[in-house]
C-alpha cells in the first residue's frame, strides 16, 4: 500500500479512548490517527475528506486545549442533513476521529462507552458543525471554506475527459496529480487558515 508522500506530513491526531482502554485494545487508551487513516475509511483522497479531517482535529484541540482529546466524550450536530451533499462522508470522518456515531454506533456496556445517538443532523447552527464536550457543555461550531483553495484549471477538464473514458493514461495521470494537489494544499498550506476553516466556540 503507497499513498501520496505528502500524507506523511499532514499533523496526526492523539486521542485517550475510554473504551480501548477498557477492552484492553491499547495501552491507557491511547490511539493515533492520521490522515491515511482517513483516507482508507472513506476509500479516497479528495477536499472533503481533507477538508473534514482538519476540522475533527481542530475542533478536538480546541475543545481539549490542556489534555489529550477523549473520543466517545463529544457529541456532534450538523446543520445539514445527513443526505444532503457531502455530509455524510463528512459525518463517517469525523465519527473516526470523535468516536460520535450515528443511530448504529456502540450501544455501550452497563450504561457507559455509549457511542450510538452522538450525532443530530438539520440543526439550525451558525456555522456547519457543532462539536460539545459531553461531560462538560463546551462547544465549537466549525465550518470549512475550500473556495479559498482552488482547484488548477485544467482540473475539472481532465475529470471530464476520464469520466467519459476519453483520456488516455497521461491525462489520467496527470488529473490524479492534480487533484492530490489541491488535497495537499488543504491540509499542509491551510491547516491554521481562518479563512479556510471556522473553528470559533460557540455562543
Amino acid at each position: 500500500m503507497k499513498f501520496p508522500a505528502f500524507f506523511d506530513q499532514v499533523p496526526t491526531l492523539r486521542v485517550r479512548d475510554a473504551l480501548a482502554a477498557f477492552l484492553g485494545a491499547a495501552d491507557d487508551g491511547l490511539l493515533e490517527y492520521g490522515y491515511a487513516d482517513a483516507v482508507k475509511l472513506a476509500g479516497h483522497s479528495c477536499p472533503t475528506v481533507a477538508s473534514a479531517y482538519v476540522l475533527g482535529c481542530r475542533a478536538l484541540t480546541a475543545l481539549y486545549p490542556d489534555s489529550l482529546p477523549e473520543r466517545g466524550g463529544v457529541r456532534l450536530a450538523f446543520a445539514s442533513r445527513l443526505e444532503e451533499g457531502v455530509t455524510g462522508v463528512t459525518a463517517s470522518v469525523l465519527t473516526l476521529l470523535t468516536g460520535a456515531a450515528q443511530d448504529g454506533g456502540f450501544k455501550g456496556i452497563g450504561g457507559r462507552f455509549a457511542r450510538r445517538g452522538l450525532q443530530d443532523f438539520g440543526h439550525e447552527l451558525p456555522l456547519s458543525v457543532r462539536v460539545t464536550r459531553t461531560d462538560t457543555g463546551a462547544a465549537v461550531d466549525v465550518a470549512s471554506d475550500l473556495s479559498h483553495v482552488p482547484a488548477h484549471p485544467d482540473t475539472m477538464l481532465l475529470l471530464g475527459r476520464c469520466v467519459r473514458g476519453e483520456a488516455d493514461e497521461a491525462e489520467r495521470q496527470r488529473f490524479a496529480a492534480l487533484w492530490q494537489d489541491r488535497v495537499a494544499r488543504v491540509l499542509l498550506q491551510h491547516w491554521d487558515d481562518d479563512a479556510v476553516f471556522s473553528v470559533r466556540a460557540a455562543d
